[in-house]
C-alpha cells in the first residue's frame, strides 16, 4: 500500500479573511461550507481561493427572509496586486458574517450559485 507525502496532506485549518471592500475585477465566488455560530447569530463559511493580494475577500452580501439566509462572496485582485506575482495554489479561506435574526431552520443559500 503506498503512502501519501505528508506535502499533498492538507493540515492547515482554514485561514480567516476580512474584507477589503476596493478589489478590482471583482465576481461571486462559491463557498464549501457555511457553519452556524453563536447561538446561530453569526454564519462562519469556508471556500477555497487563491493568494493575497491577487484573491482577497472584496465584500459579502447577506440577504435574509423568513425561510432563507442567502449568502454571496465577492472576491477580486486588491489594487497593490498590479505589478505582483502571485503562485497559483489554493487556499482554504474562512470568513464568518452576523446574521440581523438568528438562523434557526432557515436554508442556508449559495448566492453564487445559478
Amino acid at each position: 500500500m503506498a503512502s501519501v507525502p505528508a506535502e499533498t496532506t492538507p493540515t492547515k485549518s482554514p485561514k480567516p479573511v476580512k474584507p477589503t471592500g476596493d478589489t478590482i475585477n471583482t465576481h461571486k465566488v462559491r463557498w464549501t461550507k457555511a457553519r452556524p455560530t453563536s447561538q446561530g447569530r453569526k454564519l462562519q463559511l469556508t471556500w477555497w481561493s487563491g493568494v493575497a493580494p491577487c484573491t482577497v475577500l472584496d465584500r459579502v452580501k447577506v440577504k435574509e427572509t423568513r425561510k432563507s439566509v442567502k449568502v454571496t462572496l465577492y472576491e477580486g485582485t486588491a489594487p497593490k496586486a498590479k505589478d505582483v506575482a502571485c503562485i497559483m495554489i489554493a487556499v482554504e479561506k474562512t470568513t464568518t458574517v452576523k446574521l440581523k435574526t438568528p438562523l434557526g431552520k432557515r436554508k442556508v443559500v449559495d448566492g453564487a450559485k445559478p
